[in-house]
């Protein structure tokens, strides 16, 4: 086995992912406790050495990664987050550069990654989003229709939430999340009595089925990533006894090659 090939299995390995997990949870109640100044006067230069030592491991990991896999490093999405993250962790503290050094939090994200079930998550939102845009569009389109309509329904009330397009817009955005649509439907119902008819028929629409579509999107995609994870690591376990396959193969023929040469002297 080579220096590449140890290195390789001991990123990969089980303990020292845990390892990076503690950092990990380590540099977030840091990070968290510098926000305080009561703490930061009183355990000021620890809280800066943690970060600077949980700085240290993240960079020394990522180098251990990027000599271990070299090109293939790249291929996954969440090395690269990890190196842009890090990397904003580098810049300098002073400077026009220094407000990025802000971002330093985002390494917490970092957890999606170690943890499987977040990354599975994570994962699963990622390939929903087609279907949330698709949903997104169709729920614009309602809120325009919508709009349109109460402002010819109400606009004579005098009411200044259906004054004008974009305050029917904001209004009915307001009612698709279910905050305090019965106050405006009730201040509106003092005026015109039939007020109600709409409003319910558009949170029918809106918020029971839109805002129900987009969870069941999201549902969806999740227990497509769910039924296709066995398969994954299905394929991963035969790649791997096939490595094991050809490594006992160029074993057991290499000792033949030489016996051979050795009859033939």
């Amino acid at each position: 086995m080579t220096l590449r090939d140890r290195v390789a299995a001991i990123v990969d390995g089980k303990r020292f992912q845990q390892l990076i997990v503690g950092v990990i949870v380590v540099n977030a109640i840091a990070l968290g406790c510098e926000t305080s100044p009561a703490l930061v006067a009183a355990h000021g230069g620890l809280l800066a050495k943690l970060d600077s030592a949980a700085l240290t491991v993240f960079a020394a990991e990522l180098a251990a990664r990027l000599y271990a896999h070299r090109l293939r490093f790249f291929r996954d999405p969440w090395n690269c987050f990890d190196l842009i993250v890090v990397g904003i962790s580098l810049l300098p503290a002073a400077g026009p550069l220094s407000v990025l050094r802000s971002l330093r939090i985002l390494r917490v994200l970092r957890l999606v990654k170690m943890v499987p079930s977040m990354r599975r998550v994570v994962t699963a939102l990622v390939k929903s989003i087609p279907g949330l845009l698709s949903l997104s569009g169709l729920l614009l389109l309602l809120l325009y229709v919508g709009a349109v309509v109460a402002i010819n329904l109400f606009r004579s009330s005098g009411d200044d939430r259906f004054e004008d397009l974009g305050s029917t817009l904001l209004t009915l955005f307001q009612i698709t999340t279910g905050d305090g649509w019965s106050d405006v439907m009730r201040d509106l119902m003092r005026e015109q009595p039939l007020a109600w008819i709409f409003f319910v028929c558009y949170l029918l629409v809106g918020t029971f089925t839109m805002l129900n579509l987009f969870i069941a999107v999201v549902c969806s995609a999740m227990e497509s990533e769910r039924s296709s994870e066995p398969d994954q690591t299905v394929l991963r376990e035969v790649q791997a006894l096939r490595d094991e396959v050809r490594a006992l193969s160029a074993d057991r023929l290499q000792p033949v090659g030489s016996a051979e040469r050795g009859g033939a002297d």
